[in-house]
């Protein structure tokens, strides 16, 4: 009985993001509708410019110009001001970028204790924090490295580690493979395969159909819109990484 009063993460209710105006106007979400329960792993897929980036850009609260409801742990969106997003940005939700994000000037170890200067934890906590999280991830020989020393699949993982250095509940990767080989992607997805057993709820952007077999739900967009939504037990998980890649079939209209 106690699991039927926990809400959902996130739940959506007629989501609608709109760019451009009068002729040029078009949607990048268009009425989607959907709930993500704490726990999951959620693989978005779809074309380029289907609003893949866009939607999680609003579920990371970096957007807050759309239409239509989002409920985060069971609390409107709209009625959380500014100050309040902003720290649970700093410390329920941990961005993952294709492009890393890393600050040039600063060594890994300044890196990944960043978020926590936000969070008002003092520099020598801060740091060994840090460092703790770095080896966890075999990275604290590196600690004094600068970004450009590193190869991509090592940014990857110190780009993992800041993501995770505030303990946040809810991971949202975008693309988080783009840029790397199929061995430094395998590690990193086994990676975040291991944040979701741990209960991390995971809502990861890809291209790539073989990243998928790590969720344990895949959602299509199209258009703006949710085209499928497939849910997976563990067995059928294991199943589809033993087996080549596939592209995932549209539901006949």
């Amino acid at each position: 009985m106690a699991d039927a009063i926990i809400p959902p993460v996130i739940h959506l209710r007629g989501l609608e993001k709109r760019f451009g105006l009068g002729d040029a106007e078009h949607y990048a979400i268009n009425g989607i509708n959907l709930t993500i329960k704490n726990g999951e792993f959620v693989a978005i897929m779809g074309p380029s410019g289907c609003g893949k980036t866009t939607l999680l850009n609003i579920l990371g609260l970096l957007d807050r110009s759309y239409d239509g409801e989002y409920e985060l742990d069971g609390q409107s969106v709209a009625s959380i001001s500014k100050r309040k997003q902003a720290r649970i940005r700093s410390q329920q939700i941990g961005f993952i970028f294709q492009n890393f994000n890393l600050v040039p000037r600063l060594n890994i170890l300044e890196n990944v204790a960043l978020p926590l200067i936000y969070k008002g934890v003092i520099r020598t906590k801060r740091l060994k924090i840090a460092s703790e999280i770095l080896r966890n991830f075999h990275l604290n020989e590196r600690e004094y490295y600068m970004p450009h020393q590193l190869s991509g699949g090592q940014t990857q993982r110190v780009a993992i580690a800041r993501a995770l250095v505030n303990q946040p509940s809810i991971i949202l990767a975008d693309e988080p493979t783009g840029n790397l080989d199929s061995r430094a992607s395998h590690i990193i997805m086994e990676e975040l395969s291991d944040l979701h057993k741990r209960g991390n709820t995971i809502i990861m952007v890809t291209h790539n159909p073989r990243l998928t077999t790590y969720a344990s739900r895949v959602i299509t967009m199209l258009d703006g819109k949710i085209d499928t939504d497939t849910k997976f037990n563990v067995q059928q998980q294991i199943k589809r990484r033993k087996k080549p890649a596939r592209k995932l079939k549209r539901k006949k209209k």
